[in-house]
């Protein structure tokens, strides 16, 4: 009687208690943002923006403005401030790509500088989000959609079909992963919202991966742990995995306990892979793949070794 009550609690609690340490009251940490300027120039940007948010912003120097603004366009900065050396007004180079969240932060932050910076400078978005996506959150709701349905794959897979075998099994996986990443890739991308202007079929494998891996990862933890398998999974996935993913701001807002989780869940590779194919010249794209193929390719090799196992226990001894 008293073990939903408190499976659920739990779950509730964990949930409200990750999202609110991520969101509550989300500030950047060592968020890199270039200046075109000397090495003594960066450190006086810094001074300026410390004042503004303590520990903050990460600032690197470039030496010119080209080089400056492949940075922001490849991701490799959030920003670029280029001074404006008559004692004038600079500018602020920024992508809108990343999200509105990281315009008001840089904005607000090179505003408040102080003498470090001078005048507010002159904000350009260099990089715009899609017109599809004008709040830049379409490749969080679709991983979302993704995890969740992944996660709901492996829960009813065991129990729509208990007597399916492995190479069966695996094969449904691959089959739920290719039709939901296509399915994805149609409705985002140009032949339906227009909200991740990637290619389709890069898009499609992303989101396909992702769907595996996900479905994977809730196969394999309710096959080893059994009837808290529902509750892991959700927990690593659903909740942790879409607070960590990236896709609402940078994993550089994250709280430090929760920033190592960006690179290594299946929703936060995907997230970037996806960002980066469509706006930053495929900045994570190839390091969300291999981390997305990892996960696939590891829980299959759980799923193998505990049916094998399963097989070995159920196998009649001989006297």
């Amino acid at each position: 009687m008293l073990l939903p009550v408190a499976v659920v609690l739990a779950i509730g609690t964990i949930f409200i208690s990750v999202y609110l340490a991520a969101f509550h009251a989300p500030r950047p940490h060592d968020l890199p943002v270039a200046v075109v300027g000397t090495t003594a120039e960066a450190h006086r940007l810094d001074a300026g923006l410390e004042h503004a948010i303590s520990g903050g912003f990460d600032v690197r120097p470039y030496g010119d403005e080209a080089a400056a603004r492949e940075a922001v366009e490849r991701r490799e900065v959030y920003a670029a401030y280029v001074p404006d050396r008559g004692a004038g007004r600079g500018k602020l180079l920024y992508a809108g790509a990343n999200g509105p969240s990281v315009t008001a932060t840089l904005t607000a932050a090179f505003a408040q500088a102080g003498p470090e910076v001078g005048p507010p400078p002159a904000a350009q978005d260099i990089l715009a989000v899609s017109t599809g996506d004008t709040r830049g959150l379409s490749v969080f709701y679709a991983a979302f959609g993704l995890v969740l349905a992944g996660y709901l794959f492996g829960m009813m897979t065991y129990q729509a079909a208990p007597a399916l075998r492995f190479r069966q099994r695996i094969a449904s996986l691959t089959l739920f992963g290719a039709l939901g990443g296509i399915i994805v890739a149609l409705l985002a991308g140009d032949t339906g919202f227009g909200a991740l202007p990637g290619p389709f079929a890069g898009t499609a494998v992303v989101t396909a991966l992702m769907a595996m891996a996900a479905g994977g990862a809730t196969m394999a933890i309710v096959k080893w742990t059994g009837s808290a398998g529902a509750a892991i999974a959700s927990v690593v996935l659903l909740i942790l995995g879409n607070a960590t993913s990236g896709g609402v701001m940078p994993a550089s807002y994250l709280p430090d306990w929760l920033h190592p989780l960006s690179g290594v869940l299946p929703v936060g590779a995907g997230v970037r892979a996806l960002q980066g194919m469509s706006y930053f010249h495929n900045d994570g794209l190839w390091s969300g793949l291999a981390v997305l193929a990892a996960w696939f390719l590891a829980c299959v090799a759980l799923l193998y070794l505990r049916d094998l196992r399963s097989a070995r226990k159920d196998r009649p001894h001989t006297p």
